[in-house]
């Protein structure tokens, strides 16, 4: 890594972002001799925060059956100092979900429809 040579330099990014008051990550992966550093993280409200955090403007989705649950994968991306970081929420969504990404507004879904 460029200026996020070390394992202390690495994980002071994320003391500083628990500093601040985020949660901290439930799993954290630092590759081995290449430029990555991974977070995963328990709910959106995570996942948005220390997305904010790092300033990952990129965004990736992907739904898929995990042997009969389905999950959804959001995972946001920023490059720092040479190092490129991931935050990823892997959560758990019902055909619910997925039925209300097919309505153009879900607020004008009623509740008894949903």
């Amino acid at each position: 890594m460029t200026e996020l040579a070390t394992r202390a330099q690495a994980f002071g990014l994320i003391a500083e972002g628990v500093a601040a008051g985020l949660s901290a990550p439930w799993r954290v992966y630092l590759a081995r001799g290449c430029r990555y550093l991974s977070l995963s993280v328990g709910d959106r409200a995570e996942w948005n925060a220390w997305r904010t955090h790092l300033g990952c403007p990129e965004l990736s989705v992907r739904v898929y059956d995990a042997g009969g649950e389905i999950r959804r994968s959001s995972v946001a991306e920023v490059v720092l100092d040479g190092c490129r970081i991931s935050v990823e929420l892997v959560e758990e969504v019902s055909t619910d979900d997925l039925d209300r990404l097919l309505v153009a507004d879900p607020s004008s879904v009623e509740p008894e429809e949903r």
